[in-house]
This record gives C-alpha cells, structure tokens and sequence, in this order.
C-alpha cells in the first residue's frame, strides 16, 4: 500500500497539534497562579509529546483509512 504523504502529513499535524495542547493543559496546574507557572517546562514537554506524537503516527494514522478520506 502507498501512502499519500501530504494526507498523511496533514493527519499527523492534527493530532500532534491536539496532543500538544492537551499535555500543555494537563501540566497547568489548577490552583496555581498563572504567574507561578514554569512556561519553559510546560512548552518543552508538550513539545517532547507532539514530537512523540508525529513518530507514532509513523506506524499510520488510522483517520487515513477512513472511507470520506479522498486519497
């Protein structure tokens, strides 16, 4: 099976964009003032996740099977 590589790519950003925000998110934490926040710690490990993220969408990305996917 070939891939269609921008279709894929275009998947792939999706998903590590999502992943980004959700592991930016999630290290927010809830009753700390937002000026106490480590930023630099937040941005490096939500971009270590969306990284993760882009090379476990390597093995495929299951939204490319979709049927409506105009591949």
């Amino acid at each position: 099976m070939s891939r269609n590589w921008k279709t894929w790519a275009r998947f792939a950003l999706i998903r590590a964009i999502k992943t980004f925000a959700q592991t930016a998110v999630a290290l927010l934490p809830a009753a700390a003032m937002i000026t106490e926040v480590d930023w630099l710690a937040v941005l490096g490990t939500a971009t270590l996740s969306a990284v993760a993220s882009l090379a476990t969408s390597l093995a495929g990305i299951p939204e490319e099977q979709l049927p409506d996917n105009p591949s």
